[in-house]
């Protein structure tokens, strides 16, 4: 029992205790906060990424899609109609889950992979930020304000909640990665994502369990929308994003596919990088690539599994220290 509390809960509950606490270091400052919501946002969409791209190894690149519906869903029903994001969040999500079984049936139907599937989602990105464009009743090229604070209806007047809502979130993203790993249909994604030819030969049915991870994926994306869309007091067309999608992608992958922990960290590190650079030095542009783009290289060239994999070997070494104080 001491075993299973010290290496499946106590420690994972400490690092999640010391980013529950990261507004208290910094005397509740709402600029602080507003920051470190922004990177658990990045830490719960490359977290639910992985779900996709880590185990069953299909480069997404629609995460703009999927938040930016959520955003809109939750925020039309809001302004419009005053129905509390309570409700929008998981209606975004439905309509974002929606949407990625629209593109992903025929995709993966026709058997598209690697970088033709990565081209037919990060297509929906500007299609869709077009369309808003034009369709004036929910979008149009005008922003559209949530306007004063609501709390009953999840619109607060300080960033604090929507930080540890986003802390609950990513907790709950992780464990459910730890659940599908360690399941039947996390092995099944994993074979696919090594070798869908092999895995369907075993009897796997490679589309349904792909359709499976993407569907999880969208849908807590699209919640994670209604989040997003309070933290930034209004939803725009322009909000369907290819920078975000692509680093949603870059954090998982220099993460390391399939690693439970890679990419929430690899967030914390990335995403407070270019905010201290942009902070520093002004908005230059293109820095944010750059920054990522060094980093890729390095992982590529000394990491190629990714620096999750160091984290994983920090945490077998404690589990093992953990023994030796017990014996």
């Amino acid at each position: 029992m001491v075993k299973i509390l010290s290496e499946k809960i106590l420690l994972p509950a400490a690092l999640f205790l010391v980013v529950a606490l990261i507004p208290l270091f910094f005397g509740f400052n709402e600029y602080y906060t507003f920051t470190f919501s922004i990177i658990l946002v990045y830490a719960c969409a490359s977290s639910a990424w992985n779900i996709i791209g880590g185990m069953a190894g299909q480069l997404d690149l629609a995460a703009a899609s999927y938040v930016g519906l959520g955003m809109f869903m939750s925020g039309t029903l809001y302004t419009r109609f005053n129905i509390p994001f309570w409700i929008g969040m998981p209606l975004g999500g439905l309509v974002a889950a929606g949407f990625a079984l629209a593109i992903g049936y025929p995709t993966f139907r026709f058997k598209l992979r690697e970088f033709w599937y990565a081209l037919s989602s990060i297509a929906s990105v500007p299609i869709l930020r077009t369309l808003f464009l034009v369709w004036e009743d929910v979008g149009g090229p005008i922003e559209r304000w949530l306007g004063k604070p609501q709390p009953l209806l999840m619109r607060f007047g300080s960033f604090l909640p929507y930080f540890y809502i986003l802390v609950a979130m990513l907790a709950a993203i992780i464990y459910l990665n730890y659940r599908i790993k360690n399941s039947k249909t996390g092995y099944y994604l994993f074979a696919i994502g090594a070798d869908e030819e092999a895995a369907a030969s075993l009897g796997i049915d490679v589309r349904r369990y792909k359709l499976k991870a993407l569907i999880t994926y969208a849908f807590i994306l699209g919640m994670l929308g209604a989040i997003y869309v309070n933290l930034l007091g209004n939803y725009h067309p322009d909000h369907f994003d290819t920078f975000f999608t692509i680093t949603v992608a870059a954090i998982g992958i220099i993460g390391g596919l399939g690693v439970i922990y890679g990419a929430p960290i690899v967030a914390f590190i990335l995403v407070g990088l270019n905010e201290v650079a942009r902070f520093s030095v002004g908005t230059i542009g293109g820095l944010p690539w750059v920054i990522y783009g060094v980093i890729m290289l390095g992982v590529v060239l000394f990491r190629p599994k990714g620096v999750g994999q160091l984290f994983n070997e920090a945490y077998v070494k404690i589990k093992r220290s953990l023994r030796r104080k017990r014996k």
